[in-house]
């Protein structure tokens, strides 16, 4: 029987209106990884990049940490907002006393929970839109 390599990580969810991400954080330099795909792939461009970094950033944990990470829903923007919701809760529970203080200044912790307002009776499809009233 072939021995399997056990590899010790932390595991955390994220949420972003539709978007749900589940992480893995792992000790030592690796690609993070998300959907099999190498970060830079899935999330191209600097801002992301930006938001990507901003958990490690605070935590002072730079190259410490890698993570994979599986995202389903919404749309690119969502998605990585969930990803970077789910980073700082594991991050958050590694090591509480020293991470978890910047991470909630910095609004990582809370999850935003701004949805889609649904469509109302009456309003002619739409959430907001009120019917057209006659003028005389």
């Amino acid at each position: 029987m072939p021995k399997i390599k056990k590899v010790n990580f932390d595991r955390s969810s994220g949420k972003r209106r539709t978007a749900k991400a589940r992480v893995r954080l792992f000790l030592g330099k690796g690609q993070s990884l998300v959907n099999g795909k190498s970060f830079e792939e899935y999330f191209p461009g600097e801002t992301q990049k930006a938001l990507w970094i901003k958990p490690f950033e605070l935590t002072e944990t730079g190259t410490k940490y890698y993570v994979t990470a599986r995202v389903v829903g919404g749309g690119k923007r969502g998605q990585l907002v969930a990803v970077v919701h789910a980073m700082a809760k594991v991050l958050a529970q590694k090591d509480p006393g020293k991470y978890r203080l910047p991470l909630k200044k910095a609004g990582l912790l809370t999850r935003d929970s701004r949805i889609r307002q649904r469509r109302m009776v009456g309003t002619g499809g739409k959430s907001r839109r009120a019917k057209q009233s006659p003028k005389r």
